[in-house]
């Protein structure tokens, strides 16, 4: 299958020839032609599928056959960088229509806050918004949504789990009754299904790679005490030269320390975590994709709706805090069918919480034996209760509320 036998419009065939988008990805031939159809939408999909372009390319199709000058599409994320991100793929795609879009989201200026109020009452055809921000500019009352034809939810398990349910309910409810509603999500819990059940109708069902690795993804696991873990980051990211690598950490302290120990190593890092202002982690960003930097060290506010290519190694130095996340973090190498490695560090502690990763992804992860220069670590036997059973589990939900 070719993008051309979705018939496209000319301006948006030409905009895709030029980034060199020749074959949809399997998501992507289901997608498109339901919501060029006009049904609402429930997919779930990993990322590094094509989702993105699998609602962006037939809703800026219906706009460019269409004629009118208010907001036809309001896509909703959890993040500002996945706000960014789907903006600028946009543009991208966009380049040769008259299609105009903004990317709406907390931590500017008054000069941000007011180019968002122009094109909210002027009427961009795309505005990509995370709940807060946009509740504040309704809440103003300029906003005119009364011609949106199209709602876009996207990484809405991500959403619920931020707490957004409440502001996704008062968004919706100022939205036209009669639209299109497409919600991606990455898994589909319990309380996704609900959210489903109030907000579309009768809608189209796509299930891409749930909870998955990819398939060129080679991932493996260290036991180690904490005490061996930054001796083995640096023994990793030595053994061989890694233009990119990012190492994901569960606390923001955590991200501090390992970052400013791999400085004084001598080790192009920065980190990346909410302290930052959003200045701050575009730089951070922005040098990392142009290699100015080999590593970055970050929370998980980097694991979902970044897009940055060829990443040479995933370390995750702690086992993530759902098994969920593991495959999120995993997921920013390997992607769109190229290869990568991820290593996970798992401390006597978090043994119990790793095999529920490996309960979920259906098979056992590959343990490898530390190097002889760091030493033993402890015995892998997550059966054990010491090893994060019942005491485990608490310690789990107290450390997650404590990195919200």
């Amino acid at each position: 299958m070719d993008f051309k036998d979705f018939n496209f419009s000319e301006q948006l065939v030409e905009g895709l020839s030029s980034m060199g988008f020749k074959k949809p990805t399997p998501i992507q031939e289901q997608a498109i032609p339901a919501i060029m159809d006009g049904k609402d939408m429930i997919a779930c999909a990993q990322t590094g599928t094509g989702k993105t372009a699998a609602f962006l390319l037939p809703v800026m199709d219906d706009i460019i056959k269409s004629s009118g000058d208010s907001i036809s599409t309001l896509i909703i994320v959890p993040t500002r960088e996945l706000a960014v991100q789907i903006d600028q793929q946009l543009q991208g795609f966009s380049y040769f229509t008259p299609i105009s879009s903004l990317a709406v989201y907390g931590g500017g200026d008054g000069n941000t806050f007011n180019r968002e109020k122009v094109a909210l009452t002027e009427g961009a055809d795309i505005i990509i918004a995370t709940p807060g921000r946009i509740i504040t500019h309704l809440n103003l009352g300029y906003v005119n949504f009364s011609n949106l034809r199209h709602l876009i939810l996207d990484e809405a398990d991500r959403m619920l789990d931020m707490g957004f349910f409440d502001d996704l309910m008062k968004i919706v409810r100022q939205l036209p009754e009669k639209r299109q509603t497409l919600l991606f999500s990455a898994t589909m819990p319990p309380k996704i299904r609900q959210l489903a059940e109030r907000i579309l109708h009768d809608p189209f069902r796509i299930d891409i790679a749930i909870s998955k690795p990819a398939e060129g993804l080679f991932h493996a696991a260290f036991s180690v005490y904490d005490t061996q873990k930054l001796d083995l980051v640096s023994h990793l990211i030595s053994a061989k030269p890694l233009p990119s690598i990012i190492i994901f950490c569960s606390t923001k302290l955590n991200v501090k320390r390992i970052n400013k120990s791999l400085k004084k190593l001598k080790f192009k890092s920065e980190e990346i975590h909410s302290d930052l202002e959003q200045e701050e982690r575009e730089d951070v960003l922005r040098r990392f994709r142009n290699r100015e930097l080999q590593i970055l060290v970050a929370t998980d506010i980097l694991s979902r709706g970044i897009d940055i290519e060829n990443i040479s190694l995933i370390i995750n130095y702690d086992v993530p805090p759902d098994a969920e996340d593991y495959i999120h973090r995993i997921g920013r190498t390997a992607r769109a069918e190229t290869t990568g490695v991820a290593f996970t560090f798992i401390n006597e502690t978090e043994q119990y919480k790793f095999k529920r990763i490996e309960n979920l992804i259906g098979h056992e992860i590959r343990k490898v034996k530390l190097p002889a220069s760091i030493g033993e670590g402890p015995a892998y036997n997550p059966g054990n209760r010491k090893s994060g059973g019942k005491g485990g589990k608490k310690r789990y939900y107290k450390r997650k509320k404590r990195t919200k």
